[in-house]
């Protein structure tokens, strides 16, 4: 087994020599800059934690399509932030704001085009399975973020509506992740399905944890100004449950153009504190962590690899519970 300790050592130095061909300097350079400015690497972390679960040496061919997942998730955020609108991405500008829409929608491609590069580094054994996992993976994302924006012209949103969003949108790419690292190390096809459950729960505890963070979080540690959805209009967890509870005034609220933003995410806010939505999504967040790991408990490994899959678990949405 691989412990945490490589893992990292091994993400920092897979992203400080990531490359990127030189020219168009234009095309190159936002890929270059959006991993510059970091990030977690958690679907490369995750990537390698599975993987490591049932090996023993990090090789070429786990370490590049471990990359690959990072690329496509960052793709995502690029074209993301054109359509939320959104200034800032982990503190610094956005593609589109630093050069110009139509740059970060090429540069994006680009990027799209260069993550199935590196998941092809896979062990040729698995090749086929990898790029099936990754392209279904790939279409789900989009038909997710397509979800996300119809729900933006909808007063109501169900709930169980809002988790097939966020399934397809986050869920489905930490399932994926989980699933390459066993795939490419060998495990047998009910650990990698068990393993899989176990990324997409936890995507979905990830996706609540993040939009809890969004109105609630501190602007210098979420790396986004605070409130971006409530000014967008997003149907997030916090939005869709309030609703739930027969929150009085939110789609008015929600809806009104003429608040200032500062005034509109107070007001916002106010009515979500007005049906306790922070417990409501605290325990969502627990909940959901908590069965992502009970799904991890049915891949076979021993003792070290389940609490390896229990201590990422805590990791990642830990600090909101």
């Amino acid at each position: 087994m691989i412990s945490e300790g490589r893992i990292d050592e091994a993400v920092k130095r897979l992203f400080a020599g990531i490359e990127f061909q030189a020219q168009p300097a234009d095309l190159y350079d936002p890929l270059r800059y959006m991993i510059e400015i970091g990030g977690k690497r958690l679907r490369p972390r995750l990537c390698l934690t599975t993987y490591g679960i049932y090996a023993d040496e990090l090789t070429p061919e786990v370490l590049e399509p471990a990359a690959g997942l990072e690329v496509f998730h960052t793709f995502t955020l690029i074209h993301d932030d054109i359509m939320d609108r959104s200034p800032l991405r982990r503190g610094h500008d956005t593609v589109w704001k630093k050069w110009s829409e139509d740059t970060a929608i090429l540069s994006g491609d680009v990027m799209c085009i260069d993550s199935y590069k590196r998941i092809a580094k896979v062990p040729k054994a698995v090749l086929g399975e990898a790029l099936d996992l990754f392209s279904k993976t790939a279409a789900e994302v989009c038909d997710g973020q397509q979800l996300d924006m119809d729900f933006e012209k909808r007063d109501n949103v169900g709930m169980a509506e809002y988790m097939e969003m966020i399934g397809l949108k986050t869920g489905v790419l930490l399932a994926c992740s989980a699933q390459m690292g066993a795939l490419i190390a060998g495990a047998d096809k009910a650990s990698q399905e068990a393993i899989y459950e176990y990324g997409y729960y936890l995507g979905l505890a990830f996706q609540v944890a993040d939009d809890y963070l969004d109105a609630y979080g501190d602007e210098k540690v979420f790396g986004k100004p605070i409130g971006g959805d409530i000014l967008n209009c997003k149907k997030s967890w916090l939005t869709v449950k309030a609703a739930e509870k027969g929150a009085v005034g939110l789609t008015e609220a929600l809806n009104d153009t003429t608040l200032p933003p500062a005034e509109k995410i107070a007001r916002v806010k106010a009515i979500y504190d007005s049906v306790d939505i922070v417990s409501e999504a605290k325990k969502a967040i627990s909940d959901l962590s908590t069965r992502a790991v009970f799904k991890g408990t049915d891949a076979a490994m021993g003792a070290e690899g389940h609490e390896a899959l229990k201590q990422f678990a805590h990791s990642l949405v830990g600090r909101t519970m």
